[in-house]
């Protein structure tokens, strides 16, 4: 797993971060939309990020916390400049995704959750992407592959090396 990291938030990110939350102070139920909407901004959610929506929106930490790990849209921890997601939905892993995550992470040389120390790659699994007749699936920066077999996985790491 990747080791936690202080995140330092600047005062410019934290001014940003509090004028999302003040756009939505009168829009009840609006929480989830705030988490997006920084997300977007801040790329993710570390804790320190969600310490100021917390204090700002005057919801429990907690709270924030469970929703921002509940739900896989959200993330805490930075994603690659190329991310990788793969399809463990049933389709797909019926198909041998298991296998296609696992040689990502041998060719990347990290596991699901993590960011290569060059910041390039992220790797991430989910559930169904909706691309069932393509099973197996992985998805990088929104281009989707389909059909995959474990040697594929080689070839789709090079392109964005090279890119």
């Amino acid at each position: 797993m990747s080791k936690l990291r202080k995140v330092d938030v600047t005062e410019e990110q934290k001014k940003k971060i509090l004028e999302i939350v003040d756009s939505y102070k009168d829009t009840e139920g609006s929480l989830i939309q705030i988490l997006h909407d920084v997300q977007d901004y801040f790329g993710y959610l570390p804790i320190e990020v969600q310490e100021i929506i917390s204090d700002a929106k005057k919801v429990p930490l907690a709270e924030i916390y469970g929703i921002v790990t509940f739900y896989t849209q959200f993330s805490t921890q930075p994603k690659g400049k190329y991310a990788v997601s793969v399809c463990l939905g049933t389709a797909c892993y019926v198909k041998g995704s298991g296998k296609i995550l696992e040689k990502f992470e041998e060719n990347l040389g990290i596991k699901a959750g993590e960011v290569t120390d060059d910041g390039m790659f992220s790797i991430d699994a989910c559930r169904c992407v909706g691309a069932c007749g393509l099973a197996p699936v992985a998805i990088v920066n929104g281009e989707v592959y389909g059909k995959l077999v474990q040697n594929d996985v080689k070839s789709i790491c090079d392109k964005y090396r090279e890119s």
